[in-house]
C-alpha cells in the first residue's frame, strides 16, 4: 500500500477516474455535479491517492473553508473497500488539514458510511439531507 499527495496531472487523472467509477457510474451522480473548479492542480486544495499493489484505488481532497478543513470526494473502488484504505485517505487529509492550521474538520458523509467516520472520531452534526439523491449527514471532528 502506498499513498501520495497528488502533484502531477496523471495522478489527478487517476483520481478523476476513481471518482467517475464510484460516484458517476456506481452511485449514478450526475457527472456535471462531480467535477468542479477545485479539480485542478493549481486549485486551493490538496488531492490524495492511495494505491493497492501499485494500482490507484482511492482518493479524496481537502480544502480550507473559513477556519475549518472540508474533506471531500472521498471514495474507494468497490473491490478495495475492506482493506483499511479509507482510514489512510482520511489520515492523509487530516494531516494536511493540520498543516493548513485547521483545528476542525467537516465532511458531508453518505449515511451508510456514518459508522466508519464515527470510528475515526467524527460526530454527526446534522439531520439527514440529500446530495445528488443520496442521503448524507454533516460530520465534524476536532484535532
Amino acid at each position: 500500500m502506498d499513498r501520495q499527495i497528488i502533484t502531477k496531472q496523471d495522478q489527478l487523472e487517476d483520481a478523476f477516474a476513481i471518482r467517475k467509477k464510484v460516484f458517476v457510474e456506481e452511485q449514478h451522480c450526475p457527472i456535471e455535479d462531480e467535477f468542479d473548479s477545485f479539480d485542478d492542480l493549481t486549485a486551493d486544495c490538496t488531492h490524495v491517492l492511495v494505491y493497492y499493489n501499485e494500482k490507484p484505488v482511492g482518493t479524496g481532497r481537502v480544502r480550507r473553508v473559513e477556519t475549518k478543513a472540508k474533506l471531500e470526494r472521498i471514495c474507494l473502488l468497490e473491490e478495495y473497500r475492506k482493506h483499511g484504505l479509507g482510514k489512510d485517505i482520511i489520515a492523509m487529509l487530516e494531516d494536511r488539514a493540520r498543516k493548513l492550521g485547521c483545528e476542525h474538520a467537516i465532511l458531508h458523509g453518505q449515511t451508510h458510511a456514518e459508522g466508519f467516520y464515527k470510528k475515526l472520531g467524527y460526530v454527526t452534526t446534522s439531520d439527514v439531507f440529500e446530495e445528488d439523491g443520496i442521503p448524507h449527514i454533516k460530520m465534524e471532528k476536532s484535532f
